[in-house]
């Protein structure tokens, strides 16, 4: 119930900065949309104009802001972007101002998007500084590192690499990312408030971390800093300990 409740709290507090966002950027993005077809954006320039919108929430190279509230994109599997580009789109994953601003992308344009944020590098950067305790930031490494077995939660590594970067196409890395963040996705998945192709891994495995656990997770990934230059494991690398629909996609 913390989970939940603190989830829709992140979405009631990060709406609110972004009201003058959508003003412009519905203009913005509306002749980006309504030009698709004739523009040859596929260009790293070209898609660096395209996006400033990004920007505003996700840093200038996609790096993250210092908010909790808006992650890295930078350096995470094109196939990965995508598939929460047209979640945000087809309202499988609700936050209203995504769901917003990508209402009449096209597909091959939401592609372009995901290609571009992958093909940016991991900017160097120190993890988040934890309040937890050594016994919660314990609790998480755990988790992360080796699971759960009697709970029947796999590693978070097992899916996700042992250096935590994910795997091509759409396994995501970890690192880089607040800890009020990597909560409320957590409490998101239990909730069904965020949802992949079936079988939804996430959705099983987050329904069985306790909300301790979760904060244990989401302290101990946010304290540890992404590797510069970090990439995605190679497709295919990684054994899954469980199937996940969004994993092919």
């Amino acid at each position: 119930m913390e989970s939940r409740v603190f989830n829709q709290r992140i979405h009631r507090r990060s709406f609110r900065p972004l009201l003058a966002i959508l003003v412009s950027g519905a203009a913005f993005f509306g002749a980006v949309q309504s030009s698709q077809a004739q523009t040859d954006v596929k260009t790293p320039d070209n898609m660096a104009a395209h996006v400033q919108a990004c920007a505003a929430c996700h840093g200038a190279q996609g790096e993250g802001t210092s908010s909790d509230y808006f992650p890295r994109l930078a350096g995470k599997p094109a196939g990965y972007l995508y598939n929460q580009l047209l979640s945000f789109r087809e309202g499988h994953r609700t936050y209203p101002p995504m769901n917003y601003l990508t209402t009449y992308m096209s597909d091959d344009f939401l592609h372009q998007i995901a290609n571009y944020y992958a093909s940016l590098r991991i900017p160097a950067s120190a993890g988040e500084k934890s309040t937890a305790s050594s016994a919660v930031l314990a609790r998480g490494q755990d988790i992360v590192l080796h699971g759960d077995a009697a709970r029947g939660v796999p590693a978070c590594a097992a899916c996700h690499g042992a250096s935590l970067n994910g795997m091509q196409p759409a396994v995501p890395g970890l690192l880089g990312l607040h800890s009020a963040y990597i909560s409320a996705q957590l409490g998101a998945w239990r909730a069904g408030n965020r949802q992949s192709a079936e079988p939804d891994c996430m959705h099983m495995i987050a329904t069985k971390l306790s909300d301790a656990d979760v904060n244990a997770v989401a302290s101990w990934l946010s304290s540890q800093a992404p590797a510069q230059n970090a990439a995605p494991a190679p497709a295919g690398s990684l054994k899954m300990p469980l199937a996940c629909g969004s994993e092919q996609q």
